[in-house]
Order: structure tokens, then sequence, then C-alpha cells
């Protein structure tokens, strides 16, 4: 018998002090020790250095050994790429690599990566042979490395001179697993136990030979063995390949030089993010929340996910800087599947996943390109987590698979919380992934599925407008028209830029895509989708963008909306599913944005007539022959009427509230919130 986890429905993060610390409060605050309920339950000592301190290599071999690094781990993903067999994993791209040494340290940053330390664990270092690959997808097992049961993990270890020296590691979205739904992602799931095949880490080949009764096992869990089980041996294969990339390696330079190359690395990455980011916090302690806003089981609520950011100038490597992020305040463990178990190893996944949100601080856009992302940021971060029990620390079974509400929303958080110490030089808000899909019966009465992992846009910046249909999976992308008409039963009719989805601003959040697939047999359509009520904040001024949405049979005799969360919502032959992203928030006051750049946005088709207008107080004229709209590509002749337009902007000023918030949530935070209001406590500087 499973058993589930009594949930509150009041979002815990309403009834805690919203205000900072400071004094001597903070002091004792800062002094404290961290809360990490899950502990530290592997039994490898990880985390430290290889070589002596003070040990010195060549730069130049530094760049060779780090340029090696980087180009084994694409090599590892090309080869995955090209010789697995899934949608999900060959043509969405949804999977990525990464290395790691045998301290289990992430040495690169092109791509985040699950962790080795569940493996090493059960599978001492010592016992390990050349030709094993580890295999794992237990969520509760992994100690926070993989978020849910289709992110299948393999895990091969690299060796010189008899040795283990590092790790090659790739993991990705496969299409089925098991479960109680294709795809393996039930939106109504109360335990984990109904989403899929749990595998502890085990030993999927011994020395080379694979251990074909576990592959078995498997593939007969899945509604789609042969794709799982090409994709499996892709990886697999794509790792072993890695590994012996990297054993050359070590035989032309030696072990101690590569081990010395790897302290340097990482240490080069600490100094890098301590004098270039963290410094450009300033000290003191700062809060703020946001929100999932369903789990698939109860009804639509707050469900909180807070961060208290403390920045030190001292407590961190060397006595310099460090950053204390304390999850205490975040909403109680769901009954539905949007947990994820982030309080193993300290955080470690974590801390490299909310990372990348601090590149934000760098000098130039330029420079933040350059900045990786591996363990050399880890010492310069410190986690608390609330006990056990919350959407962060939840305790076995509770369901995972739709764990990207909360570990995507608190890149935002982390944005957010940032931006109200720097004075907003951080984006906007952005939700550039969600899963949508259909399944039925193809043109030959064959089972299939079609999963989908669809983009949106990214938030305004303090310099720049956001990117249009991004994706925050690395190299990820939508499915190929020509791919999928050629291979499910149903067409593509539309595939471009969602009108007016951008949050305004002196900078306007990116857009999300606009969607049309017209099935040519009944099926079922699914969606694993947040913020269709909630949208992505706008800071600074700036608004919100417009939330995630799908209709069926949009202006058809059986039109209707569909909830973001759905399994199996039913799609007759003929029918149209229609699908719009969301788009990011806007940076700024939308009336100070160009009006030139206004009536660019509506020649492109990026900004409606009637957008420019209520949005940006620009008035638009054009041509009364051209068709405008929602659905318009664009609007030739188009050019501001700039009189009408200094009137009505002058009339929108005068007209706001003197007091207006540092965040906008736009209108769904006020369906709600418990006592209707618009914004929250924590949205004021």
């Amino acid at each position: 018998m499973t058993t589930t986890v009594e949930t509150s429905t009041v979002d815990s993060g309403s009834m805690l002090r919203t205000d900072p610390l400071t004094g001597q409060e903070l002091a004792d605050y800062i002094a404290a020790s961290p809360i990490n309920p899950a502990g530290l339950p592997t039994a490898y000592e990880h985390g430290n250095r290889l070589t002596a301190p003070g040990s010195r290599v060549d730069p130049i071999i530094v760049e060779i050994v780090e340029g090696t690094l980087a180009s084994v781990e694409m090599e590892v993903e090309t080869s995955i790429s090209r010789t697995s067999r899934s949608p999900m994993i060959r043509d969405a791209h949804d999977f990525r690599a990464g290395i790691h040494d045998r301290q289990l340290r992430k040495l690169t940053g092109r791509s985040y990566s699950a962790l080795v330390h569940p493996v090493v664990r059960d599978f001492p270092i010592e016992e390990m042979r050349e030709g094993d690959v580890f295999f794992h997808n237990d969520v509760y097992e992994s100690e926070g490395g993989i978020g849910h049961l289709p992110d299948m993990c393999v895990t091969v270890p690299v060796f010189a001179e008899g040795e283990v020296v590092c790790f090659v590691q790739a993991f990705g979205h496969h299409d089925d697993i098991g479960g109680a739904c294709p795809g393996s992602m039930p939106s109504g799931a109360t335990s984990v136990f109904e989403e899929g095949l749990m595998i502890p880490p085990i030993k999927l080949w011994s020395e080379g030979v694979p251990n074909k009764s576990a592959l078995r096992i498997m593939t007969r869990n899945s509604r789609m063995p042969d794709s799982l089980s090409a994709d499996l041996d892709a990886e697999c294969s794509a790792c072993l390949m890695g590994a012996r990339r990297l054993s050359e390696l070590f035989t032309r330079y030696g072990v101690e030089t590569v081990e010395t190359a790897f302290d340097t690395i990482l240490q080069n990455s600490t100094e890098i993010y301590r004098r270039e980011i963290l410094s450009k916090i300033p000290d003191g302690q700062y809060v703020w929340e946001d929100y999932a806003e369903h789990d698939g089981v109860s009804d639509p609520m707050l469900h909180t996910q807070r961060i208290t950011l403390t920045k030190t100038s001292t407590g961190g490597p060397d006595d310099g800087p460090r950053l204390i992020v304390d999850f205490t305040g975040t909403a109680a463990q769901a009954a539905g599947p949007i947990n994820h178990c982030g309080d193993y190893v300290g955080g470690n996944f974590l801390k490299k996943w909310l990372a990348p949100i601090l590149r934000n601080l760098a000098d130039t856009p330029e420079r933040m390109g350059e900045l990786d992302v591996n363990e050399g940021i880890v010492p310069l971060i410190e986690m608390r987590f609330p006990e056990k029990g919350t959407l962060l620390t939840p305790e076995f079974p509770g369901p995972t698979n739709a764990r990207t509400f909360v570990i995507l929303r608190l890149l935002g958080v982390l944005a957010g919380v940032v931006a109200k110490a720097v004075d907003g030089r951080m984006p906007a808000d952005q939700e550039t992934i969600r899963y949508t899909g259909v399944y039925g019966k193809d043109r030959d009465g064959k089972d299939y599925l079609m999963r989908e992992v669809l983009g949106g846009g990214s938030g305004g910046r303090y310099y720049s407008d956001g990117e249009d249909t991004i994706h925050v999976v690395p190299d990820s992308r939508n499915l190929p028209t020509e791919f999928t008409e050629s291979r499910f039963p149903f067409r593509v009719e539309r595939l471009g830029l969602a009108v007016d989805s951008g949050g305004a601003g002196r900078y306007r959040g990116g857009l999300g895509y606009e969607k049309h697939i017209r099935m040519l047999k009944d099926g079922h359509f699914m969606s694993i989708a947040d913020r269709s009520i909630l949208a992505c904040w706008g800071v600074k001024g700036g608004k919100a963008g417009k939330p995630f949405q799908v209709t069926i049979d949009p202006g058809g005799p059986n039109e209707r909306e569909i909830d973001a969360l759905a399994d199996a919502e039913v799609i007759r032959a003929g029918e149209v599913v229609r699908i719009r992203t969301t788009g990011g928030g806007g940076w700024g006051d939308p009336l100070d944005r160009p009006i030139t750049e206004v009536v660019r946005d509506v020649s492109w088709g990026k900004v409606s007539i009637a957008g420019a207008r209520d949005s940006y107080g620009v008035v638009v004229t054009a041509d009364p022959s051209v068709s405008v709209g929602a659905d318009a590509a664009g609007v030739d002749g188009a050019k501001a009427d700039e009189a009408a337009t200094i009137a009505l902007r002058e009339q929108m000023r005068a007209a706001r509230d003197e007091n207006e918030p540092f965040f906008d949530r736009g209108p769904g935070y006020a369906q709600l919130s418990v006592d209707g209001a618009s914004s929250a406590a924590v949205d004021w500087l």
C-alpha cells in the first residue's frame, strides 16, 4: 500500500515575516549552522582538491585540458543525438552530458548534469573496472541529481594507470518508462509509484558486457521499448567513447598534471565568481518569493517558493564573500507531482542549477557568455533548507514528475531576490519549458506517442529585449514539422510567434510560440505546463507577459480551453489544437520605450496595433486595407501618430498609482491570493 503526505491548503509563505533581518539578529543568523534535512547520504568523501594546495601547472596545459573537456562533452552529446531514436532525445535534444573528477566535482560548464554521488555511494570506486557502465533514475536515490523518472542516467568511470580518475555521465528524458499514462508523467499522480519504473544505481554493463536481463526489465515496462532500447544503447556507447577520449588525455600528460589542471580550472572559476559576480551584490539580506499555481491534484493555489538571500563579504573560501540561500518559507509538500528532492548533498545539484542566473551580474553580456558554471561555484554558496515535508524537501514516495514547476520557478525567484539587491539589474521572468504532446493510433493502427518540449520568451533585461522562443535545456528545440508530419497522424498548420505575448516594458519580454496542430485521426492531447494562471513577472515598471494557453477547435463548434495539466484530452480528427506558450516579463517602464521601437514591433508582427496603444501608449496607424489583429504576421506601412501618442502617454502616466510595486505579476495573481491582492508583500523594495 502506498502512502501520501498531508498537505496544507494555505501557501506556507504567507504567514512568515517578509522583512530582512538586520543588526545582531542578522549576525546570529549568519553564524548559525545550516539545516539540511536529507543529511549527507553519500558514503564517499567528496569536494576536496585532487592535489596539494599551491600545486601549479603550465597555464597552456590548463587551457588544453579545459578545451579537451569541453570537446569531449560536446562529442558525447553529438554522438547521442546522432544515434538515438526517440523524438525527445534525437530531435528535441532533451539530454545533456557532464564530466566529473574522482572527487565527484563537475568539471565542465557548458551544460548542467546529474550527480555521480549516488553511484559511488553504492559502488565503491576501488571496485570499479574498465568497461563498467552504471545506471539509475530513482529520484530519491539520486541525491537530487535526477528530478523525475523519465530522466535516465548513465555513468562511466574513466581509468588511467589502472585507477579511476574521472567520470563521464549522460542523462536524458526518455519517451516512456511505464507508469499511469503514456510518457510517464501523470499529472494527477499522488505517489512516485504511479510515475514509472524506479531503478536505484545498478551496474548495467560489467567490464564491457551488457546486463541483458536488466535491459529487458526496463524495455518490458515501457510503451516504447524499441526507442528506449536504442536510446540507452546510444547513451552507453557515447559515454564509453568519452571515457576513451579522456583516458588519452591522461596518457598524454600524466595523471598528476591533468589533476592539477582540474584543480586549477575549478579554482579559477571560484575566483572569477568571487571577484566579478558576488562583489556586485551589496552585503545584507533580501527576501522574495514566487509560486507554482497548481499541482494536478488540489485546486489551484499559491504554492510558495521563497528565497532569503544573505550576502556577506567574509565567510567564503579564503574568508572571501559568500551567499546564503535559505528556502525557509517554501510551501508544504504538494499532493501532486510538482515536488523536487533538492536537499541532498548540501543542495549540490541546486547550486549548479541556480548559479547561471548569477552570471547576469557580469560587466557585459559578452562577459556573461564566457562564464561557465562548474563545481567552482559550490564553495561560494551555502544552502539552508526547511525541515522535511516541503516542495524542496519531499518525503518518499511523494510524486515528482512535474518538478519543473519548482526548479524552473526557483531560477526566477533567485533572479527576483537579486534584483531587489541590485536595483533591478537582472532579467525579468521567463518560463521556457513545458511538455505537450499527442498520442493514439497511427495510420497503420499502431500506438504512437509524440512528446515535445516547447520553449517560451525570456525576460527583458536592463539593456535589451528578451529573446523569443528560447529553451532552458541546452541546445533543445521544437520538433521539426517535416519529421512529425511524416511520422504522426497530424498536420502542423502554423508555427510562429504568439503576438503580444511578451510583457511590455522599456525592454520588452520575448515572445512565446504559437503552434497549430490539426489532427488527422482521433487521439489524445497531453500537457504538463505551469504559468497558465500566473504569468512571467515584469520588473522595475515592466509588465508581466501572457500566460500559457491551449485551445482545441478555436473558432469551431467545439471550441474549448483545456487545463495546463492534462493527460488524456480527447481530440477528434479535423480539430485543431492551438498552443500558445508564455511570453517573458518586461523590464522598465513601457511608456519609456522609444516610439520607433514600438512601431518596429508592430511592423514585425510582435505587437498588435491594439497592444501598442494599450501597453505602450503608442498610437499606430496603417493602411486600412491591410489585415491586422491577433493573428497578423506584421503590418505594412505602420507609423505612429506622434501627437496622439504624446497625449495618450501623458494621460496614462497621470492615471497611475504613485505606489506601484517593483514587480508586476499580472492579473492571475489576484485570482489565487488569499485576499485578492494584486501583489505580494515582498514585491516592494
